[in-house]
């Protein structure tokens, strides 16, 4: 039997540790691991047209599975177009590792063609990046970045030069174990009987939610019953925590809606659960503030904190809840029911008055219809820019679904080629890119992919011909728009072109028949819903400071629009408030 090269070993280590693709576009450098990819039945490559997209497969795969994945690309520019989405994975924490080939080793230094030092480059966007430069090092630091990428929760970057991948393999006869999932956090009972005291203490307390719910929606409910506290959310908590919650009381940011704002404004205690939530201009400043969160570093790098909780959310909750006394009083928490519902009836007419016959077509109605017609486990990906505004007002979570986007990179063009990595986890899931036509021409390239591995992904392009969110912040700070306009093709024809189903939809009576034919096609489909660029309502208040960069320094409300469903919610909710 032949002795394995490099290259070999390197995949067969992947396949140890679950990896079942290798997302990537082959090359030079890369070939031999291509190549074992090739001879081992154990894991795919998958061939997309560009390597960003690879790395945006990868971590939105991670983060439906919460499994480490995979991405490559050959030396100099093929593993530098990795970065952009390698950046987005590290942010969501999701597991990746990525492969960055290397340049001949004995050329390393000296300017060779498509030199780079990628063990450098991949640093900010990783929690390990290294360089192999001897057949006896590979297998050790693979499993070393292995470690931690899965143990940290987020990228770790392996370079391999070409020869070396080419060499003969070192002995590694022990398989030695690798972790592969990671384990809860729980705090010291002096941290959670001091956040006890601090909830019993308090009169008024509200629960805000992130990401870091994920898996803990039973226990932050029974918290809130007990000590009767409305629950807001950030938009990355949006999908773990909104549904079957009695005490909702909307989102909080830029795209924020109902009371949120005052429901964290107006306790005398905020619990910060499991949430990075970067815009601390919508914090407050003269309330008491817990944070309990899995990643130290998180702790109190957005606000103040009169208490810092180092813990998973849910193992956190399930050994503070017992030790807290039960509150009686609802006031508070009727009072923020109330603005809740009182908040969304005032802007759900955005997109109910005559939306029959509005040309071109609300938005807001695409998005609303959309959540109608989607399946209930369905997997939505998420461009940046308005298409997140409809995502975060539109979209139903119900425990089942999933809502995956560029939420704390903010990335143009991720939708697409996230929908790939979800893709591929479960072909029978029907997965959903909300695409905008800025982000969609960005990497259209890859919508290819979907037909050459006849993916059943459903791209729904928002196309307003411009990019409405840049226009948005230009009209905000006083500015003219300028070079946001899109001079777009039949995007549907070109879907057809490719090998896809395509169609166009002009008029709102066609939109939820064209919907209806996308959804029960089999292979890739796109529906290109020409809308209206000036969807969005500005309030009259909005000064040139508010919005830049996305970190408001004095608004509570910037975007003004429906809210779908939610409303329904909000009514029911209002609906048990116990009467007098």
């Amino acid at each position: 039997m032949a002795k394995q090269n490099v290259a070999e070993q390197f995949v067969d280590i992947l396949v140890r540790a679950g990896v079942e693709r290798l997302y990537g576009v082959v090359g030079d450098s890369l070939n031999p691991v291509v190549d074992a990819v090739r001879r081992n039945p154990r894991i795919d490559w998958v061939h997309v047209r560009h390597e960003e997209t690879a790395a945006f497969a990868a971590g939105a795969e991670a983060q439906i599975t919460g499994k480490l994945t995979a991405c490559a690309g050959s030396c100099g520019p093929g593993n530098l177009h990795l970065i952009n989405g390698l950046y987005d994975a590290h942010r969501s924490m999701a597991p990746v590792l990525a492969l960055a080939s290397q340049i001949p080793s004995s050329e390393i230094g000296l300017g060779y063609f498509q030199e780079t030092h990628p063990d450098q480059l991949f640093r900010e966007c990783s929690h390990y990046s290294e360089l192999v430069s001897n057949p006896q090092q590979m297998p050790r630091l693979l499993r070393t970045a292995i470690q931690h990428a899965v143990g940290r929760g987020g990228v770790s970057v392996v370079s391999l030069p070409g020869d070396i991948a080419d060499q003969p393999a070192p002995d590694d006869p022990a398989e030695t174990a690798l972790v592969t999932s990671r384990p809860t956090v729980r705090p010291g009972d002096t941290e959670i009987d001091q956040l006890a005291a601090m909830i019993d203490n308090a009169e008024k307390v509200t629960l805000f939610c992130g990401s870091g719910t994920a898996g803990a929606h039973a226990e932050v409910m029974e918290l809130a019953e007990r000590i009767k506290s409305p629950i807001g959310h950030a938009l990355r908590g949006k999908e773990w925590i909104q549904y079957d919650n009695p005490f909702d009381v909307g989102m909080s940011g830029l795209l924020g809606y109902g009371a949120a704002y005052e429901a964290t404004h107006e306790c005398d205690l905020l619990i910060l659960l499991g949430t990075d939530f970067p815009y601390n201009a919508f914090l407050p400043d003269d309330v008491r503030i817990v944070q309990v969160d899995v990643r130290p570093e998180h702790l109190g790098r957005r606000s103040r904190l009169d208490l810092a909780v180092w813990g998973d959310v849910k193992e956190t909750l399930r050994c503070l809840t017992p030790r807290v006394r039960e509150k009686t009083g609802r006031r508070f928490l009727d009072k923020m029911l109330k603005k809740h519902a009182d908040a969304l009836e005032g802007v759900v007419k955005a997109y109910t008055r005559k939306v029959e016959k509005h040309v071109p077509i609300h938005p807001e109605y695409v998005a609303s219809v959309l959540d109608e017609l989607a399946d209930d486990d369905a997997v939505f990906t998420v461009d940046t820019g308005m298409c997140n505004v409809w995502a975060a007002r539109y979209l139903s979570p119900n425990g089942r679904r999933r809502v995956i986007g560029s939420f704390s990179h903010g990335s143009m063009a991720n939708a697409l080629p996230m929908a790939i990595g979800a893709q591929f986890t479960d072909r029978r899931r029907q997965v959903v890119s909300m695409s905008g036509d800025g982000g969609f021409t960005m990497l259209m390239g890859d919508f290819l992919t979907l037909v050459q591995y006849d993916l059943p992904v459903k791209v729904v392009l928002f196309n307003n011909s411009s990019l409405g969110m840049v226009e948005l912040e230009m009209l905000v700070a006083g500015l003219p728009s300028y070079g946001t306009t899109n001079k777009n093709p039949d995007f549907a024809a070109v879907a057809r072109a490719c090998g896809a189903h395509g169609v166009r939809v002009e008029k709102p009576k066609d939109l939820a028949g064209a919907l209806k034919s996308a959804f029960k096609h089999k292979g890739p489909a796109l529906v290109d819903v020409v809308t209206d660029p000036n969807a969005l309502s500005i309030p009259p208040k909005i000064s040139a400071d508010m919005v830049t960069g996305f970190a408001l320094s004095a608004s509570k409300i910037v975007l003004d629009g429906g809210v779908g469903r939610m409303l329904q919610m909000a009514r029911s909710n209002l609906r048990n408030v116990p009467r007098p």
